[in-house]
Formats: structure tokens, sequence, C-alpha cells
């Protein structure tokens, strides 16, 4: 030992000195542990079981105990895209004129380019006075499905149309139902991971599983995409590709599960069972 001049005292440890660090616990793969129900599905329902007993007193029914997760992600499958244009005239009619001509032929373009029906298209005017003249504003929200007609409609209106219409870059999102869709399909996918482990858990010491008792989602998360170069806030120079990027959605989800282990009892009686 270390002998303290001060106190006299015989230490197992120097001054100084730190203890070894205890180590973190380790993160559990699965469990096997007795159920802590009876035959028939309720507490102490065994003879011989006193009502309260311990848990390592109830009958000897086994459980499998594991987590699983799953991590899914999907693209935008909308996008919209805003056009405005305005003209300012001496006259009302000549101001309405022009921007009416403009819409119709921005309306035949997504039509007969883009596809689009009416439903995906929307528009609302402004007419006012302004000192001595008319001015005549109009947009236009055009609601695309398919990203390669948008681009094509966008470029051409922007090639026919030039400065006097303002083409907004597209805004991409996702439907109710595809979101919804994603959620489901990322809880099953975690619920499959988790199924997966029970079995070679089960499989690793020659057990048979049987069917789930307990299904319990412990977390659920999303999230949307970012940009590596993280210049998010300059939305107008972003390019095509990094807009799509930045709208993909991702869900993560973490199922806890406890599945019934078969016992070879019963395992044998159904198999002289099939060969009956």
């Amino acid at each position: 030992g270390y002998h303290d001049a001060l106190t006299g005292c015989v230490c197992a440890f120097p001054p100084f000195v730190k203890m070894p660090l205890s180590l973190p616990p380790a993160r559990v793969f699965a469990e096997l542990v007795p159920s802590p129900l009876g035959t028939n599905g309720s507490e102490n329902d065994s003879p011989g079981l006193a009502k309260g007993s311990p848990r390592f007193l109830q009958p000897p029914g086994r459980e499998v105990h594991v987590s699983g997760a799953a991590e899914l992600s999907a693209g935008p499958d909308r996008a919209k895209v805003t056009i405005r244009l305005r003209s300012r005239k001496p006259e009302a009619s000549a101001a309405r004129s022009s921007v009416t001509r403009r819409l119709d032929y921005i309306a035949q373009a997504a039509r007969q380019r883009g596809g689009i029906s009416e439903e995906n298209v929307t528009v609302t005017k402004n007419f006012s006075r302004i000192d001595n003249a008319y001015r005549m504003e109009a947009e236009v929200c055009i609601t695309f499905t398919d990203f390669e007609k948008m681009q094509d409609v966008c470029n051409f209106l922007a090639e026919k149309l030039d400065s006097s219409v303002i083409i907004s870059p597209p805004q991409f999102y996702h439907t109710v139902e595809t979101i919804d869709n994603l959620r489901r399909q990322v809880c099953l996918a975690a619920i499959g991971s988790a199924q997966r482990k029970a079995q070679e858990v089960c499989r690793l010491f020659g057990q048979s599983l049987g069917k789930p008792l307990l299904l319990r989602e412990e977390e659920m998360k999303e999230w949307e995409g970012h940009l590596e170069n993280h210049i998010t806030d300059l939305s107008d120079s972003l390019s095509l590709q990094q807009r799509l990027q930045s709208a993909i959605i991702y869900v993560s989800s973490k199922m806890f599960a406890v599945f019934e282990i078969k016992g070879e009892k019963k395992r044998k009686h159904t198999a002289l069972l099939n060969k009956n």
C-alpha cells in the first residue's frame, strides 16, 4: 500500500492516481426471458403459485425480446412552378389584351408539351390603375408530376416569352399519400428486421420461433435531405438536381417486439402430426 505521511494511514492507491473508469453497458442484441404469464394468458393462474409471486417463480413460458430498425426515403412526386406576368398600358383594354394573350400561350404550352390538365393550373389576376395608366398582373401556378416535361415547358416559355414573364424555380414536395405510404413501409420494414433477428437467435439455440406477443413502435423520425455544400439559403442559385436532393424525405422507425419461443415437445408433436 501507499503510506500517507500526513495522516499516517496506509492507502490502497497513492494520491492523484485515477481509478479505472467503468466501461459503458453493452448493447443487447436480444434476450430470452421466462414469460410472466400463465398458460391461460393471465398472471398466477398455475396451481401452487400465490398471487404476487416473484417473476422467477412464474410459469416457465419462454419469450425472445428483440428490437428492429429501418430507414427509407422517397423523392418528391410533385413540383409547382409559378409564372408571373404584367402589362402597363394607357388604355385598360390594351393592358388586359396583352396579359390575356400570354396567359393563353402559357396554358397551351402546358397542355400540349406538359400534358397538364386544367385542374392542375391556377390563375390569379389583378387589375389596377396607376396615375394615368392601367396595370394588369397575373400569376399562373402549374403543378407537374413529370419533372422532365416540367423542364421542357419552362425552357420553352423562357425562350418564346423572354423577359415578358418571370418563371420561378420549381418547388418540389410530396403528396400526403406518398408520406403516409412511406411511414407504413418503414414500420413494416422495422418489424421484419426484428422478426429476422428473433429467428436468428432461436436458430442459434436450436429453438423455433413462435407467434408475436407484442409489437411496439418506440421511435419514428422524419427529416428532409440536406446539401453537402450548405448553400440552402441561396435558393435562387440551386440547380435542379440540388433542389431535388434537398426535397428528399427520410423516415426511420425503431420497433420493439416480443415473440414466443416454441418448446421441443410442441415441435415434436407438430412433426408427428405432419407425418400422420
